[in-house]
């Protein structure tokens, strides 16, 4: 029963939404392609350039391409500018 509890929310966790206005750089990192140093870049560029408008807005980070926002579109959320 525990192993069928952990095997749940590690599913949850890897299959989880994340939310490229609100995300830290943790959470970034589960994304197929996004490692430490493109967590890194999308945390600044938010920092600089305000929240993102739309998830095509991440391949505005340098480094990030239409395939990698592809491969991760349905893991990605958007929430609105605070």
């Amino acid at each position: 029963m525990k192993f069928l509890l952990l095997l749940l929310l590690f599913v949850t966790f890897v299959f989880a939404s994340v939310d490229i206005n609100k995300a830290d750089k943790k959470e970034l990192e589960t994304l197929h392609g996004i490692g430490v140093k493109k967590a890194e870049k999308i945390i600044s560029f938010r920092k600089e350039n305000g929240c993102f408008e739309s998830i095509e807005d991440l391949a505005k980070v340098k480094g990030i391409g239409p395939k990698t926002i592809e491969k991760n579109r349905k893991n990605l959320t958007l929430s609105e500018c605070e």
